[in-house]
């Protein structure tokens, strides 16, 4: 009973935050009509969204555990989960209280904050013009925290949470406690270790940096390891617990309220009602008709498809699952072999991460602290030349390749029906709405009406519009894209949360400045270009794009700096080459999201991963492109 009670208390929390980022959209929405039909901005709005988004994040933190929404790599935990099942419980069990430990301590350190803003009436805005009192929000980021420990807790002594048929017996039940009181033991060891040692600066970076990989490569989620050894390394550089305390508490309140962040939830939920509108299927169509009598003219439809539903999203696991149901079926149907359409499908969704609007590059921007607008306008070449590489390379395997890309002669290519063509009117008008949506977010930013943040929400409300218009969204798709955006959005904003207590240990250490002089002392660029692509593709193999930057960057910009690299242009180098991670194995989250949405049993990971093949190193000899040739990602600047 208590259980239950429970389960619908995180519901509850998260169908409060869910409501609060739509209502985040519609606040800003309003707050652009003022602005520039009445000539009367809404004073307090960039503050409102501010402090809404750290209060979205705790309200459906709990939520995302209890869904297992936290990206972890699971590759090796899978791998002995039939083999070892209690070793797998009890690692898995241990996570689980270590998860609840730093959570606790994020608590414990918020508590003070929360106080202290009540008793002395906190508030954020101007006094004599608007005020919002704070303390609220310290509450919710206090009981967020708390809610989320206590939902780890009940995880760690969720017998089955293994998910294997292997039987677990007494015995190994008792084996799987032993070791886990040794790894506990050994874990403090290392710290004891750590604290009594003395180590330079420097030295205690290096263990926190292969700790935190450690942890991840065991299954640990990725925010949590990243909070964990944050935490950690500054108890042991200021050599008290207390401080490292509050500064979780520092990074929970502080890092995520700005205003621009509010671009993670705006861009994911515009692209959730894009998908909804079927906005995809019309730009399919279209291309279609545009391109099926050349070789493989389907394939190039289907990367020209991608490409204009990247203008218009940001994300690329949107662009996966809908060209996933459109894309492939009819491929399939029209002779190409299912290898080669999942491939291609997989292939040119990584467009959605480069053209602009991007979400990776916002996120870049804000960690790199570079301009938004000018990394979009610097993404420009650069996806129109890996758009028309993928289309080159499909009309050279189709020509060259039939075994592998199918029969598909320009005369059989360009054969359509109703189900190609659609029975709903012309797909040219279809796409008016496309070039709508593109004009209205891409213009309003260049032109300088939106920033953007505005722009997510413009183009956010006018996707839900234009879905309403087609009477494609119920108020059942309304609450699951919602839904969908607040569990999305808590995903990445915790996981910059724990990354800025990983980076604030980092900079105490002086780490990635050594490291920028020391390379910039003695390594060429080419040669760190080099290091650099390859430890991108190493991470890509186990990571999602947003853990990646997080968790390089910090070390990668001093060195660009030092070398004197333009940091727009490594932004975009850097997304292009993340790009190659979504296509890899074990990982490849594009290839799993394209798994998961055709649910054909003859169609396996492998498949998918060796028909993306081609396309992964298409991808790479762009990314070695814009090394060489900076200017193409600058020209336009």
């Amino acid at each position: 009973m208590l259980s239950i009670g429970f389960e619908k208390l995180i519901r509850w929390m998260n169908g409060a935050g869910v409501v609060w980022i739509f209502a985040i959209m519609l606040m800003i929405c309003a707050d652009i009509v003022g602005r520039n039909v009445f000539d009367s901005p809404i004073a307090f709005v960039p503050e409102a969204v501010s402090l809404s988004l750290v209060a979205c994040v705790f309200l459906q933190l709990a939520y995302a555990l209890h869904q297992n929404r936290l990206t972890r790599a699971e590759f090796l935990l899978n791998k002995f989960q039939d083999s070892h099942p209690a070793l797998i419980l009890g690692w898995k069990t241990l996570l689980a209280v270590l998860a609840v430990a730093i959570l606790l301590l994020m608590t414990i350190g918020a508590w003070p904050d929360f106080v202290r803003a009540f008793q002395t009436a906190e508030f954020a805005g101007v006094e004599g013009n608007f005020t919002i009192q704070v303390w609220p929000i310290k509450l919710i980021i206090v009981v967020g925290a708390l809610i989320a420990a206590c939902e780890c807790l009940r995880e760690a002594f969720h017998g089955d949470a293994v998910g294997s048929s292997s039987p677990v017996n007494a015995g190994d039940l008792s084996q799987r406690s032993w070791a886990g009181v040794g790894v506990v033991l050994l874990m403090a060891a290392g710290v004891a270790i750590l604290w009594l040692g003395n180590f330079s600066q420097q030295t205690v970076g290096g263990f926190m940096i292969a700790g935190v990989l450690l942890l991840i490569a065991l299954g640990m989620p990725i925010a949590i390891a990243l909070l964990i050894t944050g935490f950690v390394g500054l108890a042991v550089l200021k050599q008290d617990f207390g401080i490292a305390t509050r500064t979780l508490s520092l990074a929970a309140e502080g890092t995520i309220s700005e205003y621009v962040f509010a671009t993670v939830p705006l861009f994911v939920l515009m692209g959730l009602f894009v998908q909804v509108s079927e906005i995809g299927r019309d730009a399919f169509r279209a291309a279609q008709q545009l391109f099926g009598w050349v070789y493989g003219g389907l394939g190039v439809a289907t990367v020209a498809a991608n490409a204009i539903f990247a203008a218009i999203t940001g994300i690329s696991i949107a662009s996966a699952a809908i060209f996933a149901k459109i894309a492939v079926p009819e491929m399939v149907r029209q002779g190409y072999t299912p290898k080669f359409a999942v491939g291609l499908t997989a292939g040119s969704s990584v467009l959605g991460m480069l053209i602009p609007p991007s979400l990776l590059l916002i996120i870049y921007g804000v960690i790199a602290e570079v301009s938004i607008g000018g990394l979009f306008v610097a993404a420009i070449i650069p996806g129109i030349i890996l758009a028309a590489a993928f289309a080159i390379g499909v009309v050279l395997m189709a020509r060259f390749a039939p075994g592998f890309v199918g029969d598909v002669r320009p005369d059989a290519a360009s054969k359509g029906d109703g189900a190609a063509t659609g029975s709903d009117g012309s797909p040219w008008l279809g796409m008016l709405p496309v070039l709508l949506l593109i004009v209205l977010v891409l213009g309003g930013i260049y032109g300088g009406y939106f920033t953007p943040t505005e722009a997510g929400a413009a183009g956010a409300f006018a996707a839900m519009c234009l879905a309403l218009i087609k009477r494609r969204l119920t108020w059942a798709k309304l609450w699951e894209v919602v839904r969908e955006t607040g569990q999305v959005s808590v995903t990445i904003l915790f996981l910059i949360i724990c990354a800025s207590t990983f980076s604030r240990m980092l900079t105490l250490t002086e780490l990635p400045q050594d490291i920028g002089a020391f390379l910039g002392g003695g390594l060429s660029m080419f040669s760190f270009l080099a290091i650099y692509l390859l430890l991108l593709i190493v991470l890509g193999t186990v990571l999602d794009s947003t853990s990646i930057l997080l968790i390089i960057l910090p070390l990668a910009l001093p060195v660009v700096s030092a070398l004197g690299g333009d940091l727009i242009w490594f932004g975009i180098v850097t997304v292009v080459g993340i790009e190659i991670g979504l296509l890899t194995p074990p990982l490849g989250l594009s290839v799993y999201v394209i798994k998961s949405s055709l649910d054909d049993k003859n169609i396996t990971l492998g498949t998918i991963f060796a028909g993306a093949f081609p396309f992964v190193l298409i991808t790479l000899a762009v990314t070695i492109l814009l090394m060489a040739f900076p200017v193409l990602s600058l020209w336009l600047l």
